[in-house]
Parts: C-alpha cells; sequence; structure tokens
C-alpha cells in the first residue's frame, strides 16, 4: 500500500491530519503515566503502552510509564527530525500511519521484546502528522532489572519498529520540494 493509498480492506487507515478520539477493542487498557492517552493500549500484558498520535511525545511520560521498582536500568531512544538529509536542508517531515494495522506491529514488537528479554515495561510510542526540526517524532523506552536487557531491547525495538511498522515519512526539503523516504 503507497502512503497515500487504500487499506485493501485489511483496515481504515487515518490521514495524517486526523485524530482518534477511542482506541479499537483490545483486551485490556491501564491506568497511570503513560497509558491515559486515547491511542495508547496495553496489549497482552500490563506494562507495555503502544501508541501512534498527532500530538506531541513527552519524554518524562515514558519514563513514568516504564518506571518500576524493580528495574535497575531504563533506556530511553528519543528519534527527532533533523535538519538535513543526503538531500539538503530539511524544514520538517510528514508521517503518515495504518493506525490499526501500526498498532497490531507495535504489539507485536512489544511482546517480542517481552519474550525476548526479562523487561519490567515497554513503551513503542509514533508521532504522525506534520513535525518541525528538533521535534520528537518516536520514543522507545525499556526498564528491565538490569541495564545491558533495557539497552538491548531498547535497540532491537527501534530498529525493528523502523522495518516493520507502517509509518511512513515524507521529508519536506528548504528548496521547496516534499518526497516520500524509506524508513519511518
Amino acid at each position: 500500500m503507497s502512503p497515500s493509498g487504500t487499506s485493501n480492506g485489511l483496515g481504515s487507515r487515518r490521514s495524517s491530519g486526523s485524530s482518534r478520539s477511542t482506541p479499537p477493542a483490545y483486551p485490556a487498557r491501564a491506568q497511570g503515566p503513560g497509558f491515559g492517552h486515547p491511542a495508547t493500549m496495553v496489549l497482552v500484558r500490563e506494562g507495555l503502552s503502544v501508541r501512534v498520535t498527532t500530538d506531541p511525545l513527552d519524554p518524562a511520560e515514558a519514563v513514568a510509564a516504564v518506571a518500576d521498582e524493580g528495574a535497575g536500568g531504563t533506556c530511553l531512544f528519543l528519534g527527532t527530525v533533523r535538519d538535513h538529509s543526503e538531500e539538503g536542508p530539511v524544514t520538517g517531515l510528514t508521517y503518515e500511519s495504518w493506525d490499526e494495522l501500526a498498532l497490531a506491529r507495535l504489539r507485536e514488537l512489544g511482546e517480542e521484546l517481552f519474550a525476548r528479554w526479562p523487561l519490567r515495561r515497554a513503551v513503542l510510542w509514533h508521532r504522525s502528522g506534520e513535525l518541525g526540526v528538533g521535534e520528537i517524532s518516536v520514543i522507545v523506552a525499556c526498564s528491565a532489572a538490569h541495564r545491558a536487557e533495557a539497552f538491548e531491547a531498547c535497540r532491537h525495538g527501534i530498529e525493528r519498529l523502523k522495518q516493520d511498522v507502517p509509518i511512513w515519512k515524507k521529508e519536506h526539503l528548504a528548496h521547496g520540494e516534499s518526497r516520500w523516504v524509506m524508513g519511518a
């Protein structure tokens, strides 16, 4: 499916400018930091928060969401919009997502992280819509009893998110051209 295409009957996708008032029906929703946003769900296990939203992402909220008394290490990755690319100066990015599938893939990725590493909590959040230079586009945070597991899971989480989650990135260049680029 192209960034501006349809979902081919597999579910609806949201354009970059709209918002969702309620998430699709999933088994559970949690309370507390990081879990109160309308597009945030706990899927499969307590302590996993996934989100696709047009709202700004808050690193402090993500850190609070993965805080756990049993965690000796917390790793936080922030992806931000940089001011340049191979094509020249960048003025901003537009992210488009197929929300239902993106949330399902984020859930699957979260399940994978918990299966591979002894995590306490994890956050996988991504922005959609128009973002300016310096804005946070993605947050991956993991807490674990030991730092090595938190680092490894966080690194794996962002790499897999960029590969497998249906979120597309359009780069806006200073000379007026815009282009879709691989690896949101």
